[in-house]
């Protein structure tokens, strides 16, 4: 039988325990949160904070944030609107990928389990290198490309087409707020991440694509006419289960698939 084992500085050990809670505390609960540091020459760990949660807001970024204020100021994640708007602080919380500003602590049963986005290279703790999926964003140059001449003012477009990028529930391809919980959840993009452009991108791709205002779309199904880019897309729908603005990834991917044949016909 084939065993298999992760390299020896990957394997996660058990690190510190911190009770901050307090002993007349009534509503405890601890978070395991994965910690490492590239300045030190040390395995990534798994260190417990127990914390009161009455001293924190009822999100999970909420309690993180309490973590770093007032327990652990080493503790090192990304965040910054609070509204699930930015898309910063995304991170794997509970075994799935989501936004931990939207997720509520009453949620999770038991003890709170976070840990940075999968696939990535991790820079420090919570916060995931994301040079390369940025460059795969740049690559789709999500910008409007037009020949025509500007107008006085703006590019104008019905709101059926507007429906089109925004949806008529506010869930279309252009609510996307590139968080990328679905291109970190997706296996096809963890083994082929170098080519395949993930559910993210292939999502503002199509976003572009369907932009009545855009005239580049040819130009832009040209990009991805390739065995990789859209065709490594296997319809798992890890993406849109975990996408936690509500949004379909494997739906924008379906329509760029169509929209790849109705053009060879």
């Amino acid at each position: 039988m084939v065993q298999l084992s992760l390299p020896q500085h990957s394997k996660v050990k058990p690190g510190r325990t911190v009770k901050a809670a307090g002993e007349g505390a009534k509503k405890k609960k601890t978070f395991k949160i994965y910690r490492w540091d590239p300045e030190k020459d040390e395995n990534p760990r798994e260190d417990r904070y127990e914390i009161d949660l009455e001293k924190c807001g009822p999100m999970v970024l909420d309690a993180l944030i309490h973590i770093k204020n007032d327990v652990d100021s080493t503790l090192t994640f990304r965040r910054s609107c609070r509204e699930g708007i930015c898309g910063s602080c995304a991170m794997n919380i509970d075994g799935k990928n989501t936004l931990a500003c939207l997720k509520p602590i009453s949620e999770i049963s038991g003890d709170a389990k976070i840990s940075p986005l999968p696939h990535m290279p991790v820079v420090k703790d919570l916060v995931p290198d994301q040079t390369h999926i940025v460059a795969q964003y740049q690559s789709i140059e999500p910008w409007m490309k037009t020949e025509s001449p500007a107008p006085t003012r703006e590019r104008l477009q019905s709101a059926e087409d507007a429906d089109l990028l925004n949806g008529t529930d506010g869930r279309g391809p252009a609510a996307c707020i590139l968080c990328f919980c679905c291109s970190t959840s997706c296996p096809s993009y963890w083994w082929n991440g170098d080519r395949f452009m993930g559910p993210a991108i292939l999502m503002q791709s199509y976003r572009w694509v369907i932009d009545s205002r855009d005239e580049a779309t040819g130009e832009r199904l040209d990009q991805l006419e390739d065995p990789f880019r859209l065709y490594r897309c296997h319809t798992i729908m890890n993406c849109t289960n975990a996408c936690p603005k509500g949004l379909n990834p494997a739906k924008a991917i379906a329509e760029l698939k169509k929209l790849m044949v109705a053009r060879q016909a």
